[in-house]
């Protein structure tokens, strides 16, 4: 429960001091609950990859950049006139590549993740500036299809859905994840490899091949999230994802999980998420600089590592 009482302090710390503004009062209400999960959605969707990526013990650093990789992959496509259906299957497929890269790296390498994943980050964005020729690729109006442009757009068309389909593929997904982690043998693997490596492999778990399936399920996610971010703009700029990393760590961190594995939450990670969004939206609402945000987010994931360190000793 701790994430989501984190979530409603933050709500009404914002929401208060919005109120206290002049022409102020409008932090609280559905338009924007609903922009906030829409914003939201790009960073959750990487991020329930991420947290299977840490609950096995690793962490991925090339996710920010591997989102921008696929949207310029799609974009690219779709600028090309592909259909939209082999640009969408082809950026959510660069996802996949990427992210058996990763796992195949580390595996066969033998190389902590942590300096594996700094290495593609790096190779990604450049695969991306490559693929755009260093600029935004911008398909015409008519090559994006209507339900691409619909896929984030706030303002949905049946009031019914009371969110946009995006919102809806993040739920589903986070559904799949939590299966995953708690009903299947992958899920029981993994959380033992992040909890004790050398015990799992005494027992007979194979490692490599369960490390090599988490970096590659995350890596559909990143795929998932390219699509995402594309669809906000209807472009893509191969730098966009730069920073994109720490947001989505920082909302697995916020939301619960350990950065020494073991543990991680869905539920907990949606929340971070969301948390992430309703700082950086209350920040805007109470007309803060970039710079403060920036200063604002850095402490709650400085904050969020250290609560995480502090109970991890005194399990210890």
């Amino acid at each position: 429960m701790g994430p989501f009482f984190a979530l409603l302090g933050v709500v009404v710390f914002f929401a208060i001091a919005d109120n206290l503004q002049e022409h102020g009062g409008h932090f609280v209400s559905l338009r924007n609950a609903q922009n906030v999960v829409v914003q939201s959605a790009t960073v959750a969707v990487a991020a329930l990859g991420m947290t299977v990526i840490i609950v096995a013990g690793g962490i991925d650093l090339s996710v920010g950049t591997g989102m921008a990789l696929c949207a310029v992959v799609l974009a690219w496509f779709l600028q090309h006139d592909y259909s939209p259906w082999l640009a969408t299957s082809a950026g959510i497929l660069t996802g996949c590549l990427i992210g058996f890269l990763n796992g195949l790296l580390i595996t066969s390498l033998r190389v902590v993740p942590f300096i594996v994943t700094l290495g593609t980050m790096t190779i990604f964005l450049g695969l991306a500036k490559l693929i755009g020729q260093n600029r935004t690729i911008r398909p015409t109006p008519e090559q994006v299809p209507d339900w691409m442009k619909q896929l984030l757009n706030p303002r949905v068309e049946q009031s019914w859905m009371l969110f946009p389909p995006g919102v809806w593929i993040l739920l589903l997904l986070a559904v799949g994840a939590v299966l995953l982690l708690h009903y299947t043998v992958l899920g029981s693997y993994l959380k033992a490899i992040g909890g004790n490596e050398q015990a799992a492999r005494f027992s007979g778990i194979p490692i490599s091949a369960t490390r090599l399936a988490v970096y590659t399920i995350a890596g559909f996610t990143v795929g998932v999230a390219g699509l995402l971010m594309f669809a906000r703009l209807s472009s893509a700029n191969p730098t966009s994802g730069t920073g994109k990393e720490l947001l989505v760590i920082a909302s697995v961190i916020i939301g619960g999980a350990s950065l020494n594995g073991g543990r991680g939450s869905i539920v907990g990670t949606l929340i971070g998420a969301l948390i992430m969004q309703v700082i950086s939206n209350g920040c805007t609402a109470l007309r803060l600089q970039d710079p403060i945000q920036e200063i604002v987010i850095g402490t709650v994931i400085v904050t969020a590592v250290a609560v995480d360190q502090l109970r991890q000793r005194r399990k210890g």
